[in-house]
């Protein structure tokens, strides 16, 4: 992956989207030193977000497991129980 400083992908930001875009290419983005953004392909992109949606289905699918096995409480009394 390509590393970059912040000002330098400012300047050449244009440039960038080309070589990210069209040529596939990963670049880190730093500020004083220390990686604080990427510049990837919106594959790259899609990819992470399909990830994060199968992570979310999942935790969705255990919680709801263990609700069935566990039992559920409502809202007035878990506020109740929090002293809200």
């Amino acid at each position: 992956m390509t590393t970059m400083t912040a000002v330098k992908a400012r300047d050449q930001f244009a440039e960038l989207v080309s070589r990210v875009g069209y040529g596939k290419e990963r670049i880190a983005v730093t500020r004083r030193g220390k990686a604080v953004a990427a510049i990837v392909p919106i594959e790259d992109m899609k990819l992470l977000e399909e990830i994060e949606d199968r992570i979310d289905l999942e935790d969705a699918r255990k919680a709801l497991t263990e609700a069935k096995r566990k039992g559920t409480i409502s809202l007035s009394r878990l506020k109740k129980e929090l002293g809200l």
